[in-house]
C-alpha cells in the first residue's frame, strides 16, 4: 500500500508550502522539543483536518488557501503534517531520542505557513555539529 506520508527535506518540495494560508495545532506543541513534519501528497481537503493514518499521533497540520490547485491528483492537495510517536522526546524524555531527534523533526517554534519547520539544538537534544 502507498503511504502518502513522505518525510521531505527543506527546498524538495515547494509545493507544499505555496499555498499554505495557516498552519493549525491540536495540540499545545509550544513546550515540544520537536515534532516530526511530514507531507500528505493525496490530502481530499484543503482547510479541514489532515485524516491521519500514519504511526503516532497528529499533533497539527496546514491548512490551505481557499483557491490553493490540487496538487498530483486530481481532487488532492498536498499539505503539511506534524506529528510524534510513541517513543519521541515529548512522550518518553529520557528515551531513543533523549540527544538526538528522527530525520523529519523539525522544531515547532519554527514552524509558520510557508515556511519549513527547522532543527535547532532545542529540537536536536544537543549541540548541533556543522558539516
Amino acid at each position: 500500500m502507498h503511504d502518502p506520508y513522505i518525510g521531505v527535506k527543506v527546498g524538495e518540495n515547494k509545493a507544499a508550502l505555496e499555498h499554505e494560508e495557516q498552519i493549525v495545532w491540536t495540540e499545545e506543541v509550544e513546550e515540544y522539543d520537536y515534532v516530526r513534519q511530514s507531507v500528505d501528497r493525496s490530502s481530499s481537503t484543503r482547510r479541514r483536518p489532515v485524516a491521519w493514518t500514519g504511526a503516532g499521533r497528529r499533533v497539527g497540520y496546514a491548512v490551505l488557501k481557499p483557491n490553493a490547485p490540487s496538487g498530483d491528483m486530481p481532487g488532492r492537495s498536498i499539505r503539511r503534517v506534524f506529528w510524534v510517536k510513541e517513543h519521541d522526546r515529548s512522550e518518553q524524555p529520557n528515551g531513543t531520542y533523549k540527544t538526538t531527534a528522527p530525520s523529519e523533526a523539525v522544531d515547532p517554534r519554527t514552524v509558520a505557513p510557508g515556511v519549513w519547520g527547522e532543527l535547532t539544538e532545542r529540537a536536536w537534544g544537543s549541540p548541533l555539529i556543522s558539516e
